[in-house]
């Protein structure tokens, strides 16, 4: 069987991009349009930016003009997203690559003569227009790094350039990179990208899995020079940017938007680095005991804990899941989901080209839009329920807010998504009794929702770690080195436990976050809020949800402590952090008591 060509895949698989431009020709003429009003707006601020009211109308304008840019930009990016084979869509995304960084060097003054006005002025600006407060804060954060109006400008001219790293790494990994079948016993298997993460990996049939990961990881081989060279390109534009504008260290740089500082960031890495690998060594020698493998390796930890358990579903089917699962969030957010398939948001289809794993893009003036590739298992539900978790709160968000407030910081991205998994676990433990199905939903809690976010995710943080420490000190990174640093951190988080197979230190390979700065931690600290509130909604704490409602509707105009603290968690703490790992440690005790108690029926 071989992927399909995007053509081939029914539409009703498909999203509707009609609802950001119903042609290309209206995309094109938008682009024409947003060009001449950059043009008219920079020729009527220049030289007006020196007082309240300059400051307030240069906001104003570029409130306007990012709203059409966005909507343009994310038409671009889900064009393309769908099917990189494409040459028309290559040739789409790369060209409004050049147009945003044209426009964004024609606006360049705009920040530069906000940010030369006197802090008085700014501050007067926000007394004036609250709505603006966030982004004159922003700004204010900022203005210590700003550089010369003519620096900046030049930066800005270089904006696509800039973004050639992530790119070309997106070009390599689903394009260029064609993987052959491989075979086992004679028989011949198809192999892809989205095939390896979506099937095999989740093979209850050994044989067939570890050949999958062999040859999955010998592909990957092949590319790893490539692939290294382009992500310390991106590394070195991170670190000269960050000298320029005059950061102690690349960590602060990349931190600053995120609203937390460096203590947040190590500890998360370093509790569930030290305190999290003794509960999932155990879940690892449980999947190895229940499935009876001579030895636990990188290639079986994905598996699924009763093979012969592994209910299916259907697209139509997963749509009252996601209703009954998260109905506690109230009939506006269910309309919500509704509407997510009968409006056709999500993308289902599986056709080669198409981006991996799955995502959320929030256009704001519009409405989300979720990219998954539907495999049938029934574990896409809690998929399913994470994206529609980030669709969730930027449907609320970008409804009660302006474009400027609508974004949390990053830290927090990730605590609606993780929020609706455990939702939606929630419901299927409590309207269940059958201890074996009871075991299949706290087995993909833990495999899915917590070994994704807190661990997954989380080792490549530490492993991220490494690596700006080394690009920090002045130092440059290769495929040797990066796959050593990469092995290193699976051994000292697995131990002796699990075997770190040739190829598993090439997953450094497989993530697009190492190109979004700091992201990878931020999942388990989203995780970490998560679990603390839908615990508060699970013990029958009323005002939870309703405060739950009220965060994701505040945006981004608080910082990730103060979200949190709305939603009743202290992240300045240890403590929501060491009772997630104690969360995570008693499922997997339930987990050993489920398993022995069936073995024994």
């Amino acid at each position: 069987m071989s992927m399909l060509k995007r053509s081939d895949v029914p539409v009703e698989e498909t999203w509707n991009l009609e609802d950001l431009f119903a042609t290309e020709q209206a995309y094109t003429a938008a682009i024409e349009e947003l060009g001449q009003l950059v043009e008219e707006t920079a020729a009527q601020l220049a030289g007006t930016i020196t007082d309240v009211q300059g400051a307030i109308k240069a906001i104003e304008a570029t409130e306007k003009i990012q709203e059409k840019m966005v909507v343009i930009g994310t038409y671009a990016s889900l064009s393309h997203s769908v099917d990189q084979t494409s040459t028309e869509n290559q040739m789409r995304a790369a060209s409004f690559g050049s147009f945003a960084a044209k426009l964004a060097t024609k606006l360049s003054f705009v920040k530069s003569d906000l940010l030369a006005l006197d802090d008085a002025v700014l501050k007067e600006a926000q007394n004036a227009k609250p709505e603006y407060a966030n982004f004159i804060n922003k700004l204010l954060v900022q203005k210590p790094h700003q550089l010369h109006p003519e620096a900046e400008k030049a930066l800005a001219a270089f904006g696509a350039t800039f973004d050639a790293p992530y790119e070309l790494y997106n070009t390599t990994k689903l394009v260029d990179m064609q993987f052959p079948n491989f075979e086992v016993d004679g028989e011949s298997f198809p192999l892809s990208y989205n095939l390896f993460e979506g099937d095999w990996e989740l093979e209850t049939d050994t044989d067939k899995r570890r050949a999958a990961f062999e040859a999955f990881s010998k592909k990957l081989r092949d590319y790893q020079h490539t692939t290294a060279k382009t992500y310390n390109s991106h590394l070195t534009i991170e670190k000269t940017d960050s000298d320029l504008r005059g950061y102690d260290n690349i960590f602060d740089s990349l931190l600053q938007s995120q609203q937390v500082d460096r203590s947040m960031y190590n500890r998360q890495i370093d509790l569930i680095m030290n305190e999290l690998a003794p509960h999932m060594r155990r879940y690892a020698k449980l999947l190895q005991k229940t499935h009876q493998l001579d030895k636990m390796t990188f290639a079986d930890l994905k598996i699924s804990l009763d093979p012969s358990y592994e209910p299916t579903i259907t697209v139509e089917e997963s749509r009252q899941y996601m209703k009954d699962g998260l109905a506690i969030m109230g009939e506006h957010y269910t309309n919500m989901i509704d509407r997510s398939f009968d409006e056709r948001w999500i993308d289902f289809a599986q056709n080669a080209g198409k981006s991996t794993g799955a995502f959320c893009s929030s256009p704001y003036g519009v409405h989300p839009y979720v990219l998954i590739s539907w495999t049938s298992r029934m574990n896409e539900v809690f998929v399913l329920a994470h994206e529609l978790g980030h669709a969730g709160h930027f449907y609320l968000a970008n409804d009660a807010q302006n474009i400027f407030n609508a974004r949390p910081s990053l830290y927090f991205i990730e605590a609606p998504s993780t929020m609706n998994e455990m939702l939606m676990a929630n419901h299927l433990l409590k309207n269940s009794t059958d201890a074996r199905f009871k075991r299949w939903v706290i087995s993909t809690i833990i495999s899915r929702t917590y070994y994704h976010n807190f661990v997954t995710h989380l080792l490549e943080a530490a492993y991220q770690r490494k690596v700006y420490e080394i690009i920090d000190a002045g130092g440059s990174v290769n495929a040797p080195k990066l796959n050593e640093l990469k092995r290193e951190v699976l051994e000292q988080f697995w131990g002796d436990t699990v075997e770190v197979t040739e190829g598993a230190e090439l997953t450094w390979m497989r993530q697009p976050h190492y190109y979004m700065g700091l992201y990878p931690y931020t999942y388990s600290a989203g995780l970490t809020i998560s679990t603390q509130v839908s615990q508060r909604i699970l013990n029958g704490d009323e005002a939870a949800v309703e405060q739950w409602i009220d965060v994701l509707k505040a945006g981004g105009t608080k910082t990730p402590v103060e979200l949190a603290q709305m939603a009743g968690v202290d992240i300045t703490t240890e403590q929501p952090l060491r009772d997630t790992i104690a969360f995570i440690g008693d499922l997997i005790s339930q987990l050993e008591q489920l398993t022995s108690e069936l073995q024994t029926v």
